[in-house]
């Protein structure tokens, strides 16, 4: 592979510069904001916050200011008036900071993977809006992808190289690079270098592509030969399910409906594909094929609407199922047009699909609203049934008359409208201005200054309030089981602290090494030249290996003796331990050479009838030369 020179590439980045400079300027503002974000993790909720949405908005900026810029020079649009539509798209895109706030609502997440799909497919069809240059857009997107392929290859290729280098430094030279140079360093190649290399190879030729024949060897035997005989299994796996489904005339898996839209994806961009080359005489079948591929789809798309349709009926809709049922809404257009138009036009699949796509973004017909609308139905109708609903407001239940079932229910069904859609969601149905509650709840610091300074600590404690206030303290989101009455017994969740844990006394030892795994996992390292391993096992056992010997820990043992303490009490909530003496959560080994001691800051763990699990641990261990 012959890699571009310098020379070349500086020459090349000038002049994308010059094409595209508002798109370099998003890509810039971009970089820099992951990198400040680098820095500011755990340390500023606040700062962190704007830095991701600065992040997110200069990604759709960037898109929506390319398909400005593609509008353009496609109806060879110069002067003031390029420049006010491409800054107009840029004031848009700026607009966005102010809107989609994925800190405050976790929904916002999937609004900016929908903005950027839908401006990814605009960017497809931006410079071929008028009829026709079906040629010419079906080059300039092959372009573009193997532009991306190529582009983040060299990118790799490039932070692979660099990454090295680092790496040697930190061993030959004793250099201190954390994870975070390595972090930093990738931003800045994936938003810089591989963003203007991937600029610089769009095409701005649209008329001349209209006239290329060229078509790539490799990716005729790709589709002919991966592609379109992975749908042909897709399809007849799928009928025989249908037809078993008819015969025992039952309710269809939920997996069938990622299936279907599995072979939908396959087949169509298979089509795709293979577009330019289906009117030459050695690939007739192709004709025949993809008209068989839209047949087969119709008894699909019905299996897909009965799946959708099952648990949307049970449960609501959510986001998932509404993207589920528009996805299947929007293939059904597709397979009409396609059997049905005389005349048809594979530039329709972007775009329809980048408009369903916009329509589901924002407003009364959203995904986030329907689904809102649905789930706060769901939790109002769960509250007439106990009697804890009146004058449109939520009251307190009494946990001693609901089953574990239903109350475990209503509260995933606030787990969710506050962790997606914000506290301020429940608003019509208390009396409290929730804004107030929320600002309260989001300053609010505990005594050990923890988790608090998280998106998710906030929105926990958000969900914590509002349990308060209902009355489900004693509920968790997380059971499956039989509808029985709540026996507190089952579930019990455990969070304890040693006192002052804002302090950690290591004088008389060498050395402090972290501990804060909860799963099945081995570390190496070395001390003082020594190999050194830290482990620790499914069943709460931790040790420190140092050279051929080893200290032994085990946690379980330790959260045994204190439930054994009956005046201690156990908390659902891991922000406010319980707050235990430093003896009772340190522990000490004698190995040959060396004394440890493991210091147990903070131990969160779980019990039932039948499983004892460490879901968190924040320790040290101490470790002493004899």
């Amino acid at each position: 592979m012959k890699f571009p020179s310098v020379k070349n590439l500086f020459q090349s980045a000038g002049r994308t510069v010059e094409r595209f400079p508002f798109e370099s300027l998003f890509a810039l503002a971009g970089t820099i904001a992951a990198t400040v974000k680098i820095e500011l993790t755990y340390t500023s909720r606040v700062q962190e916050n704007w830095s991701l949405r600065t992040i997110l908005v200069a990604n759709l900026g960037l898109l929506l200011s390319l398909s400005a810029t593609l509008f353009t020079e496609s109806k060879t649009i110069t002067g003031s008036k390029k420049l006010l539509i491409r800054a107009v798209a840029a004031i848009v895109a700026l607009l966005l900071l102010f809107v989609i706030n994925p800190g405050e609502h976790e929904a916002d997440y999937i609004r900016f993977v929908l903005f950027s799909l839908s401006l990814h497919l605009a960017v497809a069809y931006a410079a071929f809006t008028d009829k026709g240059h079906i040629q010419g857009f079906w080059q300039f997107n092959k372009t573009l992808f193997l532009r991306f392929l190529t582009g983040a290859l060299y990118g790799i290729v490039l932070f692979a190289g660099l990454a090295a280098a680092i790496g040697a430094m930190n061993f030959l030279f004793n250099f201190k690079f954390e994870w975070d140079t390595f972090s930093i360093l990738f931003t800045w190649i994936a938003g810089i270098f591989s963003t203007l290399f991937f600029l610089s190879g769009v095409p701005d030729d649209f008329v001349g592509l209209d006239t290329d024949d060229s078509y790539p060897k490799g990716l005729k035997v790709f589709t002919q030969y991966v592609l379109i005989p992975l749908a042909t299994v897709y399809v007849v796996i799928l009928l025989a399910y249908e037809v078993k489904i008819l015969v025992q005339w039952q309710l269809p898996k939920g997996l069938v409906s990622n299936l279907i839209l599995g072979y939908a994806v396959f087949g169509i961009l298979s089509l795709l594909l293979v577009y330019p080359i289906r009117e030459k005489e050695e690939n007739k079948w192709l004709k025949t094929y993809t008209r068989y591929f839209y047949f087969f789809l119709i008894p699909l798309l019905a299996l897909l609407f009965a799946a959708a349709g099952t648990r949307v009926f049970r449960y609501g809709i959510t986001e998932m199922r509404y993207f589920l049922l528009m996805l299947a809404v929007w293939l059904l257009f597709i397979n009409l047009y396609f059997l049905i138009a005389k005349k048809q036009s594979i530039k329709l699949i972007p775009i329809s699909l980048s408009l369903f796509i916009l329509l589901s973004v924002y407003g009364p017909q959203s995904a986030f609203s329907v689904a809102m609308y649905s789930q706060r139905r769901i939790l109002v109708e769960t509250f007439k049934k106990h009697n804890a609903f009146k004058d449109g407001k939520l009251m307190a239940i009494d946990s001693t008359k609901i089953s574990r079932k239903d109350g475990s229910k209503i509260v995933a069904d606030l787990s969710y409208l506050i962790y997606k859609h914000g506290l301020q969601s429940l608003q019509p149905y208390f009396n409290q201005d929730l804004d107030k509650v929320s600002d309260s709840l989001a300053i609010h610091k505990d005594k050990l200054d923890a988790m608090d300074n998280t998106n998710y600590g906030v929105r926990y404690a958000k969900l914590e309030w509002t349990k308060k206030q209902l009355g489900l303290n004693k509920f968790s989101e997380y059971y499956n089981g039989e509808d029985e009455p709540y026996n507190p017994d089952p579930l019990k969740i455990h969070s304890y602290a040693r006192d002052n844990t804002k302090v950690t006394v290591i004088k008389g030892f060498d050395y402090i090494i972290n501990e804060n795994r909860v799963y099945s996992d081995t570390s190496k390292f070395k001390i003082d030249g020594i190999e050194c391993k830290q482990s620790v096992s499914d069943q709460a056992l931790y040790s420190l290996q140092i050279g051929n010997t080893t200290a032994y820990f085990n946690v379980h043992k330790v959260a045994e003796k204190i439930l054994k303490i009956k005046e201690l009490k156990t908390t659902p909530d891991p922000n406010r331990p319980v707050v235990l003496s430093d003896s009772l959560l340190t522990l000490t080994q004698e190995i040959k050479g060396y004394t440890v001691i493991l210091k147990i800051n903070q131990l969160n763990f779980s019990t039932n009838n039948r499983d004892f699990d460490i879901d968190y641990i924040d320790a040290n261990y101490l470790v002493k030369k004899q």
